[in-house]
């Protein structure tokens, strides 16, 4: 009996890596996580990754045939992680080669919000859209363009980076160096930044005083909002307005049909999204009002990292 074709979803994060794997129907066969920064270096986590990827396939009894990863600053064409600032492999890293030496199966390499974006057209709310934009908020923002079924890479392969537009000249310092990106004010972080802020600005009573700075989360301030905490209700309102503008201005370029959102930050809901929709009734250009839908990505967070990555593979061995 010929052994079911299966697929390897890579999920490399700055914490953990978590990985699966699927079926070409986005059936998850088996699934694990261990922890990135146990292996600083490279050539180690590449050669535990391999072993217990293919002790996985061994134990569903499948046949893999390819394997996709996202990882942060990882480039399509060129298959290497390049420079990313939160991983402790320092320079470039030739991910796909040392992969495909190990897997014996063809790997293709994309950064993690590009994986999420084709993870949620083949297998999630974007099924049978041909433009749409991944918005993920999560520690940053990431975000994958779709045009025309494909997804934008540019000449670079690191076109998309939503979440480093600068929405604030002179702004917040962010992670890459600049001041000022969108996910220094609409991802997880940049809403604790924006409360600790509006904390030291506003008079008004909040239970989040009570607590230290350090010990701050968005969860804790959208359950704070979810009680009518000023401070909290006010958080959201700057983080989605900020959002709002990002989305308006990439409405402009690319017309999609939908604004898609995941991630921790966008499962605060209707605290997001109905101040969110306000300022995009506000600040969306006339001509693009009421073309695109803002949607919440219909990947359970548990499985999305995986089934993205997967899709990534499916995509190419399709081709």
């Amino acid at each position: 009996m010929e052994k079911i074709k299966a697929f390897a979803g890579i999920d490399i994060g700055g914490t953990n890596t978590v990985w699966g794997i699927t079926d070409l129907t986005g059936k998850i066969l088996a699934k694990s996580t261990f922890r990135t920064k146990d292996f600083p270096d490279f050539s180690k986590y590449s050669s535990e990754l391999a072993t217990r990827l293919l002790t996985d396939v061994e134990k569903a009894g499948v046949s893999m045939v390819g394997a996709g990863i996202g990882a942060p600053n990882a480039n399509y064409f060129t298959g290497n992680i390049e420079k990313a600032a939160n991983l402790s492999w320092k320079g470039v890293v030739r991910l796909r080669e040392d992969m495909e030496r190990k897997l014996k199966v063809p790997v293709a390499v994309t950064n993690d919000a590009n994986a999420a974006a084709l993870g949620e057209m083949i297998f999630g709310e974007a099924k049978g859209m041909k433009d749409f934009i991944m918005l993920t908020l999560g520690t940053g923002v990431g975000s994958g363009i779709v045009t025309d079924g494909k997804l934008v890479y540019g000449q670079t392969g690191f076109a998309g980076e939503l979440g480093h537009v600068i929405m604030v000249p002179g702004g917040r310092e962010c992670g890459c160096g600049r001041e000022g990106c969108l996910e220094t004010y609409a991802s997880a972080t940049g809403i604790v930044r924006t409360t600790c802020q509006l904390l030291a600005e506003m008079n008004a009573e909040s239970s989040l005083r009570n607590l230290p700075p350090t010990e701050l989360t968005s969860q804790i301030i959208a359950e704070a909002a979810t009680k009518g905490d000023p401070i909290a209700l006010e958080a959201f309102n700057f983080t989605a307005e900020m959002l709002a503008i990002a989305i308006a201005n990439a409405v402009v370029f690319s017309s999609p049909e939908a604004i898609i959102l995941a991630g921790g930050l966008a499962k605060a809901g209707e605290l997001l999204t109905v101040p969110l929709q306000k300022y995009l009734d506000e600040y969306t250009m006339q001509s693009f009002k009421g073309t695109f839908r803002v949607l919440h990505s219909a990947l359970p967070l548990s499985e999305a990292a995986i089934l993205g990555s997967a899709a990534l593979a499916i995509s190419e061995y399709k081709k």
